[in-house]
């Protein structure tokens, strides 16, 4: 299988930014260590603090779903289920 790279775009609600941002940043180390893990950026727009992307390569998709079924994320949905506005997560392949 090739490598999957995913961009995860969130929106904090307003009043919901700096508690969203202490659990995308939770995220980081935990992750960064898992054996599929090929690259794992966490991004804060300048302009709009609300909005985080996660910029992430993954061996493949295995890893992949093998990440998104690991207690860190699990942990990190739950928490920030009510603290968003929006999320959009894009499974990209790298074509050039």
């Amino acid at each position: 299988m090739s490598k999957v790279t995913i961009v995860a775009k969130l929106t904090a609600k307003d009043d919901c930014i700096e508690a969203v941002k202490a659990e995308v940043i939770k995220m980081v180390a935990p992750t960064r260590q898992e054996s599929g893990c090929v690259e794992y950026r966490l991004h804060q727009d300048r302009s709009n603090p609300a909005v985080f992307v996660f910029y992430e390569n993954w061996k493949d998709q295995a890893a992949f779903e093998e990440h998104m079924n690991s207690p860190h994320f699990k942990s990190y949905v739950a928490a920030v289920a009510d603290l968003l506005s929006d999320k959009t997560v894009n499974q990209m392949n790298e074509i050039v």
